[in-house]
């Protein structure tokens, strides 16, 4: 009898499709009400059950809608997407999501994740050109050469980054840049492809989990809940610098094991197929030319520029796949590369990774049959219910776990809390404490389940070196588990203090 395998990422994805679908037939569709700021005319814009109506923007206004957001945090762009009306909740026509629908939702779904979908071909396109002029074999030579003996630093430093970038900006989709490079930096100091995944997306996810300066999650969520995004700072930078640290201690005591004995590895069995992917492992000193040297420059250039629009100017999709497409062009120039081979190889490169971006667009496509279906709000309003009678200690950690169901129904940060916190925060009130709270829950719950969400980015990045979801299952699901043990001692310490 043949080995049954674990299911593609692509069919994982199908199959979640699938079962959302079925919901759509199990779940009643509703609808709050929903408050939208227009800064054409300043006017609010209330949409309900089958009316649109004007309202005067004033803070009179939110107070009798029973929204407790001050009115500037609307004029002044805080709060951009429509709000949940809290007491509006009311049941609409069902919608269930046939199999026309879901046969239609993974097309659905690329159409909408265009955006994402074009930074990673051109990403790999960038790749592409980048291997090509051998700028990668001499850095990844050299640096392996600086760091042999103390291998770990790098893990370290990695992963302390780009909890950073997390934290601050929201450091996630693009950290699909980094596998291509840092995976075979780490093969080559001996560590195994989960070790360069794991301190990528573990750094992202608990930067993100722990945000403090994040506008897309800390920022938004404080607002709508009516709050200073400042208050509960502290309380966000403790768990961000203790969970980082956990973070690092995992992930350097697997590194360790893998380094001394390959065969602990839980990829061992890919182990020549994934060195073979990412180019020969020779550790002989390859010269890092001038030429060279400049291309690296070039191509991290290309990193710093991103970050730099994102966190200042305002940037997204357009201009990071910009900023990835004219570095390709000046290092083709420089790497002089003739017209055809450099389109050939952009080409090529960009192929390499359009499995990743189907992957992002089925995923997308579970949330379209999720908002077709309506039953996102339903989710929502028998949540809130769910918590009243609770003592503090009891009534923080099933917010927690709450908002970790939720953000499987509504994978994105600012969309989860523009929906939820005018409806959720005030459940604050209730229980004697502040509505800081509700953005932690909110925070660390949606953070914790994005290290295992199959419809978050892991499949996406599990398929850029072809390791299993199983696989990643048993090598983060201890984490996992600490981490959410933890974060229950902090809250329910935190609400007592």
């Amino acid at each position: 009898m043949k080995k049954l395998k674990f299911p593609t990422a692509q069919t994982i994805l199908i199959i979640i499709a699938g079962l959302v679908a079925i919901l759509t037939y199990i779940i009643p569709s509703g609808k709050f009400d929903a408050l939208a700021y227009n800064k054409e005319d300043n006017s609010f814009i209330r949409t309900g059950l089958n009316k649109t109506e004007t309202l005067s923007a004033t803070q009179e206004t939110l107070d009798a809608l029973h929204i407790k957001i001050p009115l500037e945090k609307f004029t002044s762009g805080d709060i951009w997407k429509p709000i949940s009306i809290p007491n509006t909740y009311h049941k609409v026509d069902a919608k269930p999501q046939g199999i026309v629908a879901f046969i239609q939702s993974p097309i659905k779904g690329i159409i909408e994740a265009a955006d994402i979908i074009f930074l990673v071909l051109f990403i790999g396109g960038l790749i592409g050109i980048m291997n090509y002029t051998g700028a990668f074999d001499a850095g990844i030579s050299w640096l392996a050469e600086t760091l042999k003996g103390k291998e770990f630093v790098l893990i370290i430093l990695v992963t302390l980054l780009i909890a950073v970038g997390g934290t601050t900006f929201g450091l996630a989709e693009e950290t699909i840049a980094f596998y291509p490079i840092l995976i075979p930096i780490f093969l080559a100091a001996k560590y195994d492809a989960m070790v360069a995944l794991a301190c990528i997306y573990i750094g992202s996810s608990i930067g993100s989990m722990c945000s403090t300066t994040n506008p897309f999650s800390a920022i938004i969520a404080s607002d709508a809940a009516g709050i200073n995004w400042t208050t509960g700072l502290t309380g966000r930078f403790i768990m961000l610098i203790l969970g980082t640290l956990i973070c690092i201690i995992y992930i350097l005591r697997y590194a360790q094991q893998v380094k001394k004995d390959p065969t602990k590895s839980v990829i061992f069995s890919q182990k020549d197929d994934i060195e073979s992917m990412f180019g020969s492992l020779n550790t002989s000193v390859i010269n890092l030319t001038i030429r060279l040297k400049v291309i690296l420059f070039v191509f991290a250039m290309c990193f710093v520029v991103m970050i730099y629009g994102v966190s200042q100017l305002e940037w997204w999709f357009l201009e990071m796949t910009v900023v990835f497409f004219v570095g390709a062009i000046i290092i083709g120039i420089i790497g002089k590369i003739n017209e055809y081979t450099f389109v050939d190889l952009f080409i090529k490169g960009a192929s390499d990774l359009l499995g990743v971006a189907i992957i992002i667009g089925i995923a997308r496509g579970v949330t379209v049959l999720m908002n077709d279906g309506q039953i996102s709000d339903t989710m929502l309003y028998y949540a809130s219910n769910a918590t009243s009678g609770m003592n503090k200690g009891v009534f923080i950690n099933a917010m927690l776990y709450i908002y970790a169901k939720l953000s499987f129904f509504i994978p994105s940060s600012s969309g989860l809390a523009v929906l939820t916190m005018p409806i959720m925060s005030p459940l604050a009130d209730g229980v004697g404490i502040g509505r800081e709270f509700i953005v932690y829950t909110y925070q660390y719950g949606m953070g914790l389940f994005a290290f295992i969400s199959p419809t978050g980015l892991i499949l996406a990045s599990l398929a850029i070196v072809k390791v299993g979801y199983d696989k990643w299952l048993k090598f983060v699901m201890p984490l996992v588990i600490i981490l959410t043990v933890f974060t229950m001692i902090m809250l329910t310490i935190s609400v007592y203090l």
